[in-house]
């Protein structure tokens, strides 16, 4: 039986004296028993995104349903609208979902081509100070790369760096891009790494930088992640130049357990990685934010060329949901899906195109189901 349904032993010896031989009683015993130690649903606002974001979306809410995951989805569109004083933001439905429930699922969006358009992304970066982007990265059985054992985790600091958005022109012809750094950032970001390595058993902390360059704005983060290794001595502590990193990450990435970096050299290494096991389209994703905020994505494109074709595959956005159930508490849930995931691939008899198979999306989707409708 499964372990939400409590065995008949336990509602047996919970039955009052004299009522052994009520069948009434028993079923409203075992009804209670069953509510009691069955998780109560949450609400998780799902963001399916352009492409084939609709497509890997509904996937994934077939799987959610087979595994009996107590999700209740609130579908928004987060496409940016111009508000007061024409300042770009997302819908307030989508804001207002999105501050009640806390939790994000989102498919690939794209960003309008559009003069003053701002990158969909980066908007919902902002508006919930998604401040850590963290992608795990383990070598999947079955799907073959060069690589076979890797096991790393790249944290990237989110909000500032390059990509803060502050740009002009000096004079015609020069443009000016401002990196910004900051102490609080960089202190919340080398935070959270170190508390997410302690949390999962992970060893080592690396961080990466160029601060024999850049020596001030490198320099702070560089400084800012010494600062705080000095409060978890049980986490070894590194630190190493990003080109360095490139040149061992491809030499030997199990070296590397987790690195936390500022925000344009995450997008790289964490890209970089994700070739290590097999692109984008088998890397989760997820976005953490202040006020307990967190947005779990598929981080690849939106392959308009197949959108609607049933060409998907939905693993990317099937990964980064398990990592939300785990976020969530549900780790039961998160493993069951993950391991009915992993052995669909293994397996390799029913595997969409860019995974070295012919079948549909759809039939993806339902041997996942299937497999874990046999874990039960």
């Amino acid at each position: 039986q499964s372990r939400l349904y409590p065995p008949r032993s336990l509602i047996a010896v919970t039955e009052p004296p004299g009522v052994i031989g009520s069948a009434r009683m028993r079923s409203i015993i075992y009804i209670c028993l069953c509510l009691s130690v069955r998780p109560q649903m949450q609400t998780v606002t799902l963001i399916p995104g352009d492409g084939i974001g609709p497509e890997i979306s509904s996937s994934v809410m077939k799987i959610f349903e087979a595994a009996n995951a107590p999700i209740s989805w609130e579908e928004r569109n987060v496409t940016a609208i111009k508000g007061p004083g024409g300042k770009w933001m997302i819908p307030p439905d989508a804001k207002e979902s999105m501050d009640k429930s806390k939790i994000g699922l989102k498919g690939p969006l794209k960003t309008p081509i559009a003069a003053g358009h701002p990158s969909m992304n980066l908007l919902l970066r902002k508006t919930f100070d998604l401040y850590a982007n963290v992608r795990p990265c383990v070598s999947i059985e079955g799907y073959k790369t060069p690589y076979t054992d890797v096991d790393l985790v790249t944290i990237r600091e989110n909000t500032e760096g390059e990509y803060s958005g502050i740009e002009h022109v000096i004079v015609e012809g020069v443009v000016q891009s401002i990196k910004l750094i900051t102490e609080d950032a960089s202190r919340r970001i080398a935070e959270y790494a170190f508390e997410y390595a302690r949390n999962n058993q992970r060893s080592s902390v690396t961080a990466v930088h160029k601060a024999n360059i850049m020596r001030m704005s490198d320099g702070l983060f560089l400084r800012k992640c010494r600062e705080v290794a000095e409060n978890f001595k049980d986490v070894r502590f590194t630190e190493m130049y990003l080109d360095t990193v490139c040149l061992n990450m491809v030499q030997d990435p199990t070296q590397f357990d987790v690195l936390v970096m500022p925000n344009l050299y995450g997008d790289i290494l964490s890209d970089l990685c994700a070739g290590l096991i097999g692109g984008l389209g088998v890397t989760p994703s997820g976005n953490i934010g202040a006020n307990g905020v967190a947005i779990f994505e598929s981080v690849h494109g939106t392959a308009p060329d197949i959108a609607g074709l049933d060409m998907a595959n939905p693993t990317a956005l099937l990964l980064s949901a398990v990592m939300m159930l785990r976020h969530m508490g549900l780790h039961d849930h998160g493993n069951k899906i993950q391991t009915a995931c992993f052995d669909t691939i293994r397996d390799k008899k029913v595997l969409t195109k860019d995974l070295g198979g012919n079948s549909k999306c759809s039939e993806f989707t339902a041997e996942i189901c299937r497999r874990i409708q046999d874990l039960d």
